[in-house]
């Protein structure tokens, strides 16, 4: 098995220069960087992280908590914080948990045992006490898309009571008065702000939604259900709170023949690729996800590695992206 002298040795350099390549700690040029890495490579050398966090190091392990890996915005978030994490040194454990405070316990279980050296976690719940053992051990956890009272270093969250404002006045503007609401999952903190921005939204206007259906499991086909349960109420127009919501919606407009625009209007929430790509486009508000992801990465590494926290996350603001799926209503 090939050792750090052996590394060294390849690279033409010192044992300290591999180490400081190794930890990413300390100034290596950029040519010596990449000697050492392609001697890495050749040698398919393995760092014993466990070692190292013995000897006081810091840990090149992170776990990812996310509530599920196969909706878009999860993916495509995991992927963004992997690709940081890595570009910082890190190797990632990235957990689905789906949506389980018991799930989550077990991973949490299995981050202390393999000695992470951090967490970032959109939990499913607000206060999970799960997370303690981590904070006693001093490991600094990032909260990502929802809050975790009590138990985050930091957090990097949008407004997503602003997000739904901003979908029911969309709508509102348009002069729809006969709106519904539909999303999943019912528990999730970032569901239930945006929820509450329409309402608010709504509420300034003097109304509220015709319908009202919240879901346990946040796919296309319980959102399908949703939709065609509030188009029994005859909307003009509906806000999914995820893209995902929204495109089901779509499905179940077009089963009903109704037309879109003209007859429904529905608005999303997130921009994920797909929405761009439906028929007809729909129209959604766009947070960054990508962006999120990478500030969360950078934001552990600098707790990481003990560096303050000068200043708040500068995050782009939510923006609406009109497409094909609003319109004002049809005059009856």
């Amino acid at each position: 098995m090939a050792s750090i002298k052996t590394i060294a040795k390849l690279a033409q350099t010192s044992v300290a220069s591999v180490s400081r390549v190794l930890n990413n700690s300390g100034y290596v040029s950029a040519e010596l960087r990449a000697k050492v890495e392609a001697a890495i490579a050749q040698t398919n050398y393995q760092p014993s992280s466990d070692a190292r966090v013995l000897r006081g190091g810091k840990s090149n392990l992170v776990g990812i908590l996310l509530p599920s890996i196969d909706v878009q915005f999860f993916g495509i978030l995991a992927q963004s914080m992997e690709q940081a994490l890595f570009d910082l040194g890190y190797q990632s454990f990235i957990c689905s948990t789906a949506e389980s405070a018991a799930h989550e316990a077990r991973y949490v279980a299995m981050f202390l045992s393999r000695r992470v050296g951090g967490v970032i976690a959109a939990s499913a719940e607000a206060g999970a006490a799960h997370f303690a053992p981590l904070r006693a051990r001093g490991i600094p956890i990032v909260a990502i898309d929802r809050d975790l009272h009590g138990y985050a270093s930091d957090a990097i969250v949008i407004d997503h009571d602003l997000g739904g404002r901003m979908m029911a006045q969309h709508l509102i503007d348009f002069g729809h008065r006969k709106i519904a609401v539909i999303g999943a999952p019912l528990h999730s903190q970032s569901i239930q702000r945006r929820l509450a921005g329409v309402r608010a939204a709504l509420a300034q206007s003097g109304l509220e939604p015709v319908s009202q259906q919240l879901g346990k499991t946040h796919d296309f086909a319980q959102s399908y259900d949703l939709a065609s349960r509030a188009l029994a109420n005859r909307p003009t127009g509906l806000i999914g709170l995820t893209d995902i919501a929204a495109i089901g919606a779509i499905h179940a407009a077009h089963d009903l023949g109704l037309r879109i625009p003209h007859d429904l209007s529905i608005i999303g929430f997130d921009n994920i690729p797909s929405a761009a790509f439906v028929l007809p486009r729909l129209t959604t508000i766009a947070q960054p996800i990508r962006h999120l992801g990478r500030s969360a990465a950078e934001m552990l590494h600098r707790l990481i590695i003990g560096e303050p926290q000068t200043l708040a996350q500068a995050l782009p603001a939510l923006t609406l992206i009109q497409r094909d799926t609003t319109a004002p209503p049809c005059a009856a």
